[in-house]
């Protein structure tokens, strides 16, 4: 548990000095607000997944791997924007975020698709790349800011302080990912819980933490764009990059029990948002409370 614990604590301190200089930069070199919520933030607080998959998969854990990507997507829209909107009502009218909405349905859906083979393998890590490739040229392709926007922004950071800012979460990550998946790992065993639960749940939620300071700070601050967009982006790159990836590195055998479960809880959780995305209805604290409770019994059927 002292492994899980410190390996917790590198990622979600490395996660956050990597958004902040990611943040930073996007800033001064232009990019609006909401795409800074789309992609770098999303993005960047992603790290901590994408480097324990790739950790997981060199290990031969690869229930691990799997259950890490789809219990974060899981978690991301039922857990992380649940307390959000639990803390602080999410109001979605005048952002739009209905076409990166389709791109997140679209990555669950070819995901799964790709699942039924048996194996996300190298074939299949190269189709989502290219997937993510088209993603981040559609959303970078509108992600210029204009003068106007900029005017009066608080970059916050010299460009030194940026750099060291970088340095550091590029350190700090993989430590982190290697400690989190050897203690997850010895948890697994010492318990007899499939490595896939392990994922699902506690490796799932603890890479999830930088989405949900990241989620939470957005919105108490009302940039509910920001808190949408980051969970949205996240799940877009949690698909198409982290699997992708890991999947080039080492493919990933399906867990029978995904496929019957877990990849459909997936699908359905990110259908969930389509009334708030397509028809602008706030996610209020009652509803927030709702998704949270819908978590804790997708926890519960799976331990």
């Amino acid at each position: 548990m002292m492994l899980v614990l410190g390996g917790l604590a590198l990622l979600v301190f490395g996660g956050d000095l990597l958004v902040k200089g990611a943040v930073n930069l996007a800033l001064k070199l232009g990019m609006t607000p909401l795409v800074v919520g789309l992609t770098v933030v999303a993005f960047g607080t992603s790290a901590p997944e994408l480097l324990v998959s790739i950790s997981a998969a060199l290990q031969g854990s690869s229930g691990i791997a799997m259950g890490n990507v789809v219990g974060s997507n899981i978690a991301n829209v039922v857990l992380i924007l649940g307390v959000t909107a639990v803390i602080s009502t999410i109001v979605t009218r005048g952002h739009d975020l209905r076409e990166s909405w389709a791109m997140m349905i679209g990555a669950s859906v070819l995901v799964i698709a790709l699942a039924f083979t048996g194996e996300i393998g190298r074939i299949e890590g190269a189709i989502l790349l290219a997937a993510l490739a088209l993603v981040l040229w559609r959303q970078l392709s509108t992600g210029k800011a204009d003068a106007e926007e900029l005017e009066g922004a608080e970059l916050g950071a010299n460009w030194t302080r940026i750099a060291i800012w970088l340095g550091l979460g590029l350190v700090l990550l993989p430590l982190g990912a290697n400690l989190l998946v050897t203690g997850a790992s010895d948890i697994a065993r010492t318990f007899g819980i499939s490595d896939a639960v392990i994922g699902l749940t506690l490796v799932a939620v603890g890479t999830s933490l930088p989405e949900l300071a990241a989620s939470v700070a957005s919105a108490m601050r009302g940039r509910a764009d920001m808190a949408l967009g980051n969970v949205v982006g996240s799940n877009i790159f949690n698909l198409l990059a982290i699997l992708g990836i890991t999947a080039v590195v080492a493919p990933l055998p399906v867990p029978p029990e995904m496929l019957r479960l877990d990849l459909w809880v997936m699908l359905g959780t990110s259908l969930l948002l389509a009334p708030f995305l397509l028809r602008a209805v706030s996610l209020t604290r009652a509803v927030g409370a709702g998704f949270v409770l819908f978590y804790a019994g997708y926890v519960w059927v799976l331990l």
